[in-house]
């Protein structure tokens, strides 16, 4: 198929112009005023935005947590997204404690394979760090092209490892050209503030937020940091929710050390105070939790500053119905929201249009960046010719709303509920095959490829 796209505004990390785009079969062919190709398909994208495909790399789809999974499966969470304007998305496969990294692959390939609508990729989560399993990850660098390693510094007995195994891995990963990513909190301190708020009897949602305090994140994010610099690995910080876990990452440039970091959109838009609407705080009950005004100010300051590089969603939706698993102890309440249709509409909204951040800048946390970051670019994050044609057509001016009545993820709520934004994705296009259109996905479940990726232990940004 061949697609021409006429007279759009194209938005990449580094300019805008008005021009044509042409692609054909999967790749963008030719960009240029006044293109004259007799392409199957003609696009008239006069006033509207050209930009890549999102790329979301905070993800969890079919996950089990809580005894529970998420609602979200490959072919609902990839539909939900692509109508959203992000082409690919980034899973995490959670090693079971005691077994491979190759049995857990495994796991999750039967999840994404001849299911997923958009394109993905995995990050390795590394629950049980030991020799056999630093063999592991060399073979899942070079022979599977998982290149980064997420850790866990909470969750104990499940998901945690130590500072021990921790920098043993760093050192496994820098030698042989990954990167480590991390859920930056002290799991031992949350655990001792959840243990007193229960046995207090304080169990609404609102003492999950005050169970995680901001020293929680500041603490271990400045310990990760340390922990790279003294390894040399590089690292980056997930979910990242507040001002003094960005001044850590401030106070490690002093050294001139490069710690990238990803926030995710609830953290720039909500605040702590929807956990004060007893049960119904279960929405936004997530880990690290929603913080305070002054951190939403901090976190968009931290985008514009070159401290933020990315913005995930960390989307983990599940039904009111597993919510309620929680209504009776804030500890039992799965944590996680559904976000991954929202975030490019949203960042566009609270971001461009209420002046925070430039169009170039959108392009660049929501794609392009997460693209080189994760050893994907020039192939995907960009418009450039030889890039996979992952094409948004995004009117800016269009206003809309948000419901769980109209969008697409599996969730019976919305954490955006009623919340109206501007600027709309209209088409997109995903390795040149129209995806969405009319508000209507045209492909199918099995469409969405695994892109493998390269290695980023030379990573400039």
């Amino acid at each position: 198929m061949s697609i021409l796209i006429k007279n759009g505004q194209i938005v990449t990390a580094a300019e805008t112009y008005i021009a044509d785009l042409y692609i054909e079969k999967d790749k963008i062919v030719a960009i240029g005023k006044n293109l004259e190709y007799n392409a199957d398909k003609v696009i008239d994208a006069t006033n509207k935005l050209v930009f890549p495909g999102g790329i979301d790399p905070h993800v969890h789809l079919d996950m089990p947590f809580m005894g529970t999974y998420s609602s979200d499966d490959y072919e609902t969470g990839t539909r939900a997204a692509l109508h959203g304007g992000t082409t690919m998305v980034i899973d995490f496969i959670l090693q079971t404690q005691g077994d491979s990294l190759h049995n857990a692959l495994k796991t999750w390939q039967k999840k994404s394979e001849g299911k997923a609508i958009g394109d993905y990729s995995y990050h390795m989560a590394v629950t049980d760090f030991n020799d056999d399993v630093a063999k592991e990850v060399v073979e899942m660098i070079d022979e599977e092209g998982i290149s980064s390693f997420k850790t866990f510094m909470a969750y104990k007995g499940a998901l945690m490892i130590d500072d021990g195994q921790m920098v043993q891995l760093m050192k496994v990963v820098k030698k042989h050209g990954g990167l480590v990513t991390v859920h930056a909190t002290n799991g031992d301190m949350i655990d001792s503030l959840i243990a007193k708020n229960r046995q207090a009897g304080n169990l609404s949602p609102l003492y999950h937020y005050l169970s995680q305090p901001e020293v929680t994140e500041a603490e271990a994010s400045g310990r990760f940091a340390d922990m790279l610099h003294y390894t040399g690995c590089p690292g980056y910080i997930v979910h990242m929710t507040c001002e003094g876990a960005l001044n850590a990452v401030r106070k490690a440039t002093t050294r001139n050390q490069k710690v990238f970091v990803e926030t995710c959109t609830q953290y720039l838009t909500l605040d702590a105070s929807l956990y004060e609407k007893d049960f119904e705080g279960a929405k936004w009950v997530m880990s690290p939790p929603l913080r305070e005004k002054k951190d939403q100010a901090a976190l968009w300051s931290g985008i514009n500053q070159g401290l933020v590089q990315v913005v995930g969603t960390d989307h983990c939706p599940f039904m009111w119905e597993q919510k309620k698993m929680g209504k009776d102890d804030f500890s039992k309440i799965p944590n996680g929201h559904p976000a991954i249709e929202h975030r490019m509409e949203l960042l566009f909204s609270e971001g461009v249009n209420k002046g925070r951040i430039s169009l170039t800048k959108y392009v660049e946390v929501s794609s392009t960046n997460a693209a080189k970051i994760f050893g994907m670019y020039p192939r995907k994050g960009t418009i450039a010719i030889g890039s996979d044609a992952d094409v948004v057509v995004f009117d800016p001016n269009k206003e809309h709303t948000f419901s769980a009545e109209t969008h697409h993820m599996n969730c019976d709520y919305s954490g955006y509920e009623g919340m109206k934004v501007k600027g709309k994705t209209e088409t997109v296009i995903l390795r040149g095959q129209i995806a969405i259109e009319n508000e209507d996905c045209k492909l199918n479940p099995g469409y969405g490829q695994f892109i493998p990726r390269g290695k980023t232990s030379k990573i400039v940004i």
